[in-house]
């Protein structure tokens, strides 16, 4: 089946759903997921929502505003109490869908108000992953039309390239918290020199990233094609990294490997 006839299934599904809520992140996914449910269905029923918590780092959350102001959405925030679990901050395996549940818990009272049905942008690579979101997000009513509609990544990005949204090679960012191995708690604290970390390095040209947060050691995850990059910038990667409060900074040799710390889980995306 050709990213056109897709394409095709995705609109009549998002058409035969009259009002939609669209959690919108501002990645590929999502973007791609808001934009089309946009296009089909109006803005007076597509109301595109952003979850706004300490897991999201500034730039994303002004990117995502940026892109719904370039594209016309009707967009609004929500702020998630994730961080108020005592779940959610143990960082066990489960976290993402304590995550989740904070969603679902701010998305539901403006679907149930709009008769509107949540959307999320799940796509056909994530479900082989371990996100235990992803079955809470479904067990409260969400429904993921890019799976129904049979898209994965690479149908993603090629039928956004296709559609000239800028969002078609936007680098993977998953929350903050994922950069937390399993078992370290989330604190404020560690999300903020997580994303101070990032923030500089993406200053120094390096797009597609993750910080690993291992107590006072920063791992770094950057793509393989990068590496020879990464040694001649290696003074000022660990002068801003250590300014963001790591002591000590190393080099992931496998390079970025998103979901990678589900190893430990036995389970890749």
């Amino acid at each position: 089946m050709s990213y056109s006839q897709h394409l095709e299934i995705l609109q009549a599904d998002l058409a035969s759903m009259k009002n939609v809520i669209v959690a919108f992140s501002g990645g590929a996914d999502s973007s791609f997921l808001a934009h089309v449910a946009h296009n089909i269905l109006g803005a007076n029923h597509c109301h595109v929502v952003t979850a706004v918590s300490p897991s999201l780092s500034i730039s994303d959350y002004q990117d995502a505003a940026n892109l719904a102001s370039e594209w016309g959405f009707r967009w609004s925030t929500v702020e998630t109490n994730e961080m108020e679990s005592e779940q959610y901050l143990i960082n066990d395996s489960d976290r993402c869908g304590y995550c989740k549940e904070a969603l679902m818990d701010s998305l539901i009272p403006i679907a149930e108000q709009e008769s509107a049905t949540v959307l999320l942008g799940v796509n056909l690579d994530d479900l082989g992953d371990h996100r235990p979101g992803q079955t809470v997000a479904a067990s409260h009513g969400a429904r993921f039309p890019l799976v129904d509609a049979g898209f994965t990544k690479n149908a993603v990005r090629s039928t956004s390239q296709e559609l000239g949204l800028r969002t078609w090679d936007k680098p993977a960012a998953p929350c903050l918290s994922s950069r937390l191995p399993y078992g370290t708690p989330v604190t404020l604290a560690r999300l903020s020199a997580v994303e101070k970390a990032e923030k500089s390095l993406k200053q120094l040209g390096f797009d597609d990233l993750r910080v690993r947060h291992y107590d006072k050691t920063a791992r770094l995850e950057i793509p393989i094609s990068e590496i020879d990059n990464v040694l001649l910038k290696r003074e000022e990667i660990v002068a801003v990294v250590q300014s963001a409060g790591y002591l000590y900074v190393t080099l992931d040799l496998e390079g970025l490997r998103s979901g990678n710390l589900n190893q430990e889980l036995g389970a890749y995306d």
